[in-house]
């Protein structure tokens, strides 16, 4: 192979992988802008179909359902949150919304609760993109942990 093809070569991929940073960068930033979902006629918003999502309210698929947190755990949701490294951004007597962000992208998930009969709902899920490598489930879990600490 000639040396400046093989240049053009590295240059195209070198540009093409500028590009895809640059794109994950966007994303991030479009993240940012918005908020929680919320509660629809007093439940957590469904999931969408993309597999960045968990959820405790019932009618969720298997592969994305997580169960309630217990009843007794509302009061200490709010420091859980902070000491895990999120913000709550809404904390009423039966709803609570926070964010988590990612350190590199800056990549926001949702995290919200809801004060229910049976126990604590929660929903945690991606603002953008289609996958999240699992990382809201594993989050609901570390945050189960903590609350049971």
């Amino acid at each position: 192979m000639h040396v400046s093809a093989l240049r053009k070569g590295l240059y195209t991929l070198a540009g093409l992988g500028a590009l895809g940073i640059g794109g994950f960068f966007t994303l991030g930033l479009v993240s940012q802008d918005g908020s929680a979902p919320g509660l629809v006629d007093g439940r957590l918003t469904p999931c969408p179909d993309s597999p960045n999502c968990v959820s405790s309210e019932e009618g969720t698929s298997a592969e994305k359902s997580v169960e309630p947190l217990p009843p007794g755990a509302w009061d200490e949701v709010p420091q859980a949150i902070e000491e895990m490294g999120g913000t709550v951004t809404t904390n009423t007597s039966d709803y609570i919304a926070a964010e988590f962000k990612s350190s590199f992208f800056g990549f926001v998930d949702d995290v919200e609760f809801r004060k229910g009969d049976d126990g604590v709902h929660v929903r945690s899920a991606s603002r953008v993109g289609y996958s999240d490598g699992g990382v809201n489930g594993e989050r609901v879990k570390a945050l189960r942990r903590a609350l049971s600490e």
